[in-house]
């Protein structure tokens, strides 16, 4: 029994997938969160509670090749104010998920995105606004790593949708271009690798999962290569708009499946 057949997919539908894999290389080493299109996708094509084990391990791969290209960029002190909250966070969507149904979790990942694609329109709306952002060392920046912290366990446990989240955190935090992706990129590789024994022990990662992983995983590195070509030459505006549309589209899909 081959891939599709086992995870009852068509051949458009596989292809979409391969799609959102390549998607979460591109977004890996350009514009971090853009892979909530990937996780509107593969909710939409699989299960969506499965949807999470299956895509969790092509996000790994793809902060590998992050890590790789941006590792020398990442600001440590920051990760280690964040990973505290973050794992406070994780628990909390661990426990969501083991008394939610599919029904719930796919509404939850329908809501969760739009929320998130409010969020992507607010940074963008205050980012430039924000002069003299607070510094990370400061009591109200210690309360803001908390918060976004807990929160962007939560949502990348509940629904691997931490990206917007811990975007928002970062740039309002004054990091530049390259230690943006250097430290999320670390981050998001740390908080996703600590992620797989929850899922594996809710049953979203099975050998039936692994295998349709390892179908897809080669298109994440293309993707990871067309979005190291892109970071200096993509108009990033145009872009967001692009996935902030799709984002909605992909949430509202999954609220009125």
């Amino acid at each position: 029994m081959d891939t599709m057949t086992l995870w009852h997919i068509t051949g458009w539908e596989f292809a979409a997938l391969a799609f959102a894999a390549l998607l979460v290389g591109f977004s890996k080493t350009a514009v971090s969160g853009a892979n909530t299109v990937s996780l509107a996708i593969f909710a939409a094509v699989l299960p969506a509670r499965a949807s999470t084990g299956v895509l969790l391990p092509i996000l790994i791969a793809g902060d590998v090749l992050a890590v790789l290209t941006y590792r020398r960029h990442a600001h440590w002190p920051t990760l280690w104010r964040l990973f505290p909250a973050v794992a406070a966070g994780v628990v909390f969507g661990t426990l969501f998920l083991v008394w939610a149904d599919d029904g719930i979790v796919r509404t939850s990942i329908g809501a969760i995105l739009l929320v998130m694609a409010g969020v992507t329109v607010w940074r963008r709306r205050t980012a430039e606004q924000e002069a003299e952002p607070d510094s990370v060392t400061s009591r109200a920046g210690r309360v803001k790593a908390r918060s976004y912290g807990v929160l962007g366990g939560f949502t990348t446990m509940v629904a691997n949708a931490g990206g917007p989240v811990m975007s928002m955190y970062l740039l309002s935090a004054g990091f530049r271009k390259l230690g943006f992706l250097g430290t999320s990129a670390f981050f998001f590789l740390i908080v996703n690798v600590s992620k797989v024994p929850f899922s594996a022990g809710l049953g979203l990662i099975d050998g039936s999962s692994l295998l349709l992983d390892a179908a897809l995983v080669l298109f994440v590195v293309p993707g990871a290569f067309l979005g190291k070509w892109a970071v200096n030459r993509i108009n990033q505006r145009l872009f967001e708009q692009l996935v902030i549309a799709a984002t909605v589209v992909g949430g509202l899909q999954l609220l009125l499946r």
